[in-house]
């Protein structure tokens, strides 16, 4: 049974002024050590290399997306809009509350390097033997379940998925406005009151209100700027790539048996990709970092010259290339390694690609990726249909290939390099 709190909590925010608590559970879910472990988590991964203001964490998010949730439903109850189903509130709200739950150190980085995903680890946690389980318990035996099936987006009611994870959805309202506000970047400022407003639940879904539709465009360019400004900025992708090679690196040391001079729990089992729940809970950016530091006086000296590099921030220098293809790739790697170069730590060839929003296509007849807005005769229309702006900026494959190598170490074999591969990467 929901129990409300005899005095309401309130948390201080940046990005919304105010967070408002007012139920027993998402006070209780907040206290619980899995999600204060998301403290120790960066929200953009290893941006603060870039932008040194980035160093917010999941844990800010996290209130964040359960904030706007918050007052999505609250404005639907106040206009007893007959589409919303107001026996859902807890769900979505624990749900927009824990989503981001299952995130490791350096999110996607680590995501990327083991082939794990933050949401199968989200779901094991809400479903496991934890602090954040037995809360939610009592609100019936079945509840974590159903708040797992939300975050799984199998949930029966589809319209409590749309709120937590949709195109125009909590969760990426609150990392547009807080990752600008904390990178100290202008793109990400969306009127997200105004999108709020327009928002309603029709047909077990979240559509706009067409008069919205003005403001969904800003959103959407708001997101397209964010993630080549910022998401997918060179330097960060750089810091990335030198991380990810970290983790390849230690593991090849672990499967051939290396003895590693500091190997905390539980790092063999993230290596071995066996990890219980409890074992994925001590993982955060305190240990990882903590094991970098201690790998830089490692044996093994790529392993310690990568270290080095994430930690003192000497990373990649990068060169841009409007095309590049499997020919060109296997002859720079031919001529890395005949001039001793690591083909495989000395390069990577990143090109990044943004889909800011699925337009609307006949043979996809799919909505759950779509925004929909209703007009005044109560029919539903594609986004894309109607508004320039959007077609013009969905579906683009923009940006030029992006080759990453440590400077020094290829100037100084430039001269054993073929003219056509030196050429590439002494670009004025």
């Amino acid at each position: 049974m929901e129990k409300q709190l005899k005095e309401e909590k309130v948390f201080k925010d940046p990005v919304h002024n105010y967070i408002h608590v007012q139920d027993e559970i998402i006070w209780s879910l907040i206290n619980t050590h899995e999600f204060q472990r998301l403290r120790r988590i960066r929200q953009l991964g290893t941006s603060y290399l870039t932008f040194h203001g980035a160093e917010h964490s999941r844990f800010s998010h996290s209130l964040g997306v359960y904030e706007i949730t918050r007052r999505i439903i609250s404005q639907f109850e106040r206009a007893e809009y007959p589409d919303w189903p107001e026996e859902e509130r807890m769900v979505a709200l624990c749900a927009a509350l824990l989503h981001d739950l299952g995130h490791g150190p350096f999110s996607h980085s680590i995501e990327h390097a083991f082939q794990m995903n933050h949401e199968d680890w989200t779901c094991k946690i809400v479903l496991g033997d934890t602090e954040v389980a037995a809360v939610l318990r009592r609100l019936g035996e079945d509840f974590p379940g159903k708040v797992a099936s939300v975050i799984q987006k199998t949930y029966e009611k589809a319209i409590v998925v749309n709120l937590v994870s949709s195109p125009l959805d909590a969760d990426r309202m609150d990392y547009l406005l807080r990752d600008a506000y904390f990178t100290g970047v202008e793109y990400g400022t969306i009127d997200m009151d105004r999108i709020l407003r327009m928002l309603r639940p029709y047909q077990g879904r979240i559509v706009v209100k067409e008069s919205g539709m003005h403001a969904v465009e800003d959103y959407l360019m708001s997101r397209y700027q964010m993630y080549w400004q910022v998401y997918f900025h060179p330097v960060t992708r750089s810091s990335e790539i030198i991380l990810r090679q970290i983790f390849r690196r230690a593991k090849e040391l672990f499967d051939t048996g290396h003895s590693f001079r500091f190997l905390p729990d539980p790092l063999p089992g993230l290596f071995q990709r066996d990890l219980t729940v409890q074992e994925y809970l001590l993982l955060d950016e305190a240990l990882v970092q903590t094991a970098f530091m201690q790998w830089r006086l490692e044996s093994d000296e790529l392993l310690g010259q990568l270290c080095s590099r994430f930690l003192d921030r000497k990373l990649y220098k990068y060169v841009e290339v409007e095309s590049l293809d499997m020919e060109t790739i296997d002859d720079i790697r031919h001529a890395f390694e005949a001039a001793g170069l690591h083909p495989d730590y000395d390069l990577e060839i990143d090109f990044p690609t943004d889909l800011p929003y699925d337009v609307f296509r006949p043979d996809n007849e799919s909505t759950e990726k779509q925004i929909l807005l209703l007009d005044k005769h109560e029919r539903l229309v594609e986004i894309s249909e109607v508004s320039d702006i959007v077609r013009s900026i969905s579906g683009l494959h923009r940006g030029k290939y992006h080759l990453y190598f440590p400077y020094e170490k290829v100037k100084a074999v430039l001269d054993q390099l073929p003219e056509s591969t030196a050429s590439i990467f002494i670009q004025k």
